[in-house]
């Protein structure tokens, strides 16, 4: 007469099953999600990057030959600023702190006030957000050579406010809060929103982060 299994003995196959099944799926999801590196779908090509010609907070000429075959976060701020620059600025930084030294990865924040933003005023603002020297520049340049990057090339907002329009001494101007990505060859691919109501900043660093690898791995 076969004997049955004993209760205690049925609970620990099939809990030792629930634990190999669960392994599996772990696995299996971490893998199709590869650590959110991947996005699903493609990033499409939003438009061209014209060539420019500006300088960074060490004074060195930049130009799209100094990005070329790198991918590139960029944003637009101004030192004086008393809204969402400075939160802006730790958005970068804390994106910086997640990217490896060593990758072909490069953020580029732009001023919207280069008369007063010169080299040596955002190599001091670049030290004090804790920026990597090469692998974070502050461009600054002629106001129309920087708004043909900012507005025409990047689509990002710039504008002076109207006197009558601040509410401070430093209000001068309105510009976008969002972050944009350009991949190897110097083409828009995408565009994120870093500060504001609703956006949780490490879901979008975590999007960032997914889609600069995408852009690495592209041809």
């Amino acid at each position: 007469m076969q004997r049955q299994p004993s209760p205690a003995l049925e609970r620990a196959v099939w809990g030792g099953l629930l634990v190999i099944v669960f392994v599996i799926a772990g696995a299996y999801y971490r893998k199709a999600t590869n650590g959110l590196r991947a996005p699903p779908e493609s990033l499409p090509v939003i438009a061209q990057v014209a060539d420019f010609h500006l300088t960074n907070q060490l004074g060195q000429p930049v130009s799209m030959a100094d990005l070329r075959g790198k991918v590139w976060v960029a944003n637009i701020i101004f030192s004086r600023c008393p809204g969402p620059c400075a939160a802006m600025t730790r958005q970068m930084a804390s994106l910086q702190s997640a990217l490896t030294p060593g990758m072909p990865v490069r953020i580029v924040t732009l001023t919207t006030d280069p008369e007063h933003d010169t080299p040596a005023v955002l190599k001091d603002y670049a030290a004090k957000a804790g920026a990597r020297e090469h692998h974070w520049w502050f461009v600054t340049g002629g106001k129309v050579p920087i708004a043909a990057l900012a507005v025409d090339s990047l689509k990002l907002v710039s504008v002076e406010k109207a006197p009558a329009e601040r509410t401070s001494a430093m209000d001068l101007f309105i510009h976008s809060t969002t972050c944009v990505l350009v991949d190897k060859r110097g083409r828009l691919r995408a565009s994120f929103e870093t500060v504001g109501e609703g956006v949780d900043w490490t879901r979008t660093q975590q999007s960032i982060l997914a889609a600069v690898r995408q852009l690495l791995d592209e041809k």
